[in-house]
């Protein structure tokens, strides 16, 4: 199989990575990939955005299969725009089409999908300018710390949890002004749900599904899970308070419903789900859908799937889904991203990374890293995933920490608590 992989950050090496092992594999490509996916395929120069010009190399490298990693290409419709094509739409695009890519690409779509289906989540309210009396009232009315959501897509930033009704009131009001752009023309005001969050991902064909390894994430910049949010400082595969009963609960509560609602309201739905959830005193609540996989979380979860994941994905194109059986690798996983310095706020690019030779027993994810000759620089606020395998997250955690302090470039940070909660 001729395979293209949308994207260029963590989660996309991660999955060149995978899919390069498979037998099934005969050529891989990546657009735009970065100075890592270059050693399991060919990168290419194309935005993850320009479907025309995807639609012209896939047509032209007669690519049998497409894997799109990021959000923004789901949300913006490139599953429509090779459906509506007859010279494209024998292609299999892996995502969802727009409408259903809705469950990520706008909070408020998500919460009133929930609420219709019955699936557990937090109390809300949807606001814009038009509503700022009314969502300055909805804010007096909730018991901080008290959670705003921008409605459109952030980058993995548009969440605030604001500890009194006053600086919630001040956030709110600058969201509405465009503190994140469009994404914030309107907000989600959530009650702030107390416990331990972690990641369910899934594989689906819109009736039938495919559990891939649980995973948690940590998103605070700082030690202890302080300070701004991030796209994703590190993750562990599986999590330890995640026991059969609880993911019995998730099934029966959360994904079977996500798939009879996205079956009931008639959504093109071909790819993964993932499941942003919080365990409150033993049971299951979505905080959020994403219509991809996560990143940093891929990184740990693609190590541990033992089966070919080329196979599910070829499976998932011809409507056989299932047919192969999914096999975990027992041993824990712990991703360390290694970030610029002043992430996630204001940070430099352009910046030489060295001694990636000199890592062992982790497997590099390049997150936002490109060539210049024969250097590899910095080009972006995640640089460089650290994988490691172990007996448990903690004994895999001393890898990764280990080789995060041999990985050099000027401003690295990282943090050295991945785990800490479990």
């Amino acid at each position: 199989m001729r395979i293209l992989i949308i994207g260029s950050g963590g989660r996309e090496h991660a999955f060149a990575w995978k899919i390069s092992q498979s037998p099934l594999c005969e050529k891989l490509f990546i657009a735009p990939g970065n100075a890592g996916t270059r050693q399991h395929g060919t990168n290419v120069d194309i935005s993850p955005t320009d479907f025309e010009k995807i639609a012209s190399f896939s047509l032209e490298k007669n690519i049998d299969l497409i894997v799109v990693g990021p959000e923004a290409p789901l949300v913006d419709g490139i599953v429509d725009y090779f459906l509506q094509r007859a010279d494209i739409k024998h292609i299999p695009v892996i995502g969802p089409a727009a409408d259903a890519a809705q469950l990520e690409g706008s909070k408020g779509f998500a919460k009133a999908f929930m609420e219709e289906f019955d699936i557990p989540t937090a109390a809300y309210g949807e606001f814009s300018v038009d509503s700022l009396t009314e969502g300055l009232d909805y804010i007096d009315s909730q018991t901080p710390p008290i959670v705003l959501k921008a409605d459109g897509l952030a980058a993995g930033k548009g969440v605030l949890i604001c500890p009194t009704h006053e600086e919630a009131k001040l956030e709110f009001q600058e969201m509405l002004k465009g503190k994140f752009g469009e994404a914030s023309s309107r907000i989600v005001i959530e009650e702030f749900l107390s416990g331990l969050e972690f990641s369910v991902f899934v594989l689906t064909d819109g009736k039938n599904y495919i559990t891939l390894p649980i995973a948690k994430d940590y998103k605070r910049i700082g030690e202890g899970d302080t300070g701004l949010n991030t796209g994703g400082m590190g993750a562990v595969s599986p999590v330890p308070f995640v026991d059969k009963e609880l993911m019995e609960k998730v099934e029966d509560r959360i994904v079977k419903p996500t798939i009879e609602g996205i079956q009931a309201r008639e959504l093109n739905y071909k790819g993964f789900i993932f499941f942003g959830l919080i365990n409150v005193e033993g049971d299951p609540f979505v905080i959020e859908y994403n219509c991809r996989m996560g990143d940093p979380e891929t990184e740990a979860v693609l190590p541990r799937l033992k089966s070919d994941l080329l196979q599910h994905l070829k499976e998932l194109a011809d409507e056989q889904l299932g047919t192969t059986p999914v096999e975990f690798d027992d041993r824990a996983a712990t991703t360390i991203m290694l970030v610029s310095g002043g992430y996630p706020e204001a940070y430099e690019k352009g910046k030489a990374i060295s001694n990636l030779e000199n890592i062992s027993d982790s497997i590099v994810f390049h997150a936002g890293t490109k060539n210049k000759e024969e250097e590899v620089l910095t080009n972006g606020g995640r640089v460089i995933a650290l994988t490691s395998y172990g007996s448990n997250f903690k004994e895999a955690l001393k890898t990764s920490l280990k080789n995060a302090e041999v990985v050099q470039f000027e401003g690295k940070y990282f943090r050295k608590d991945i785990g800490f909660d479990l």
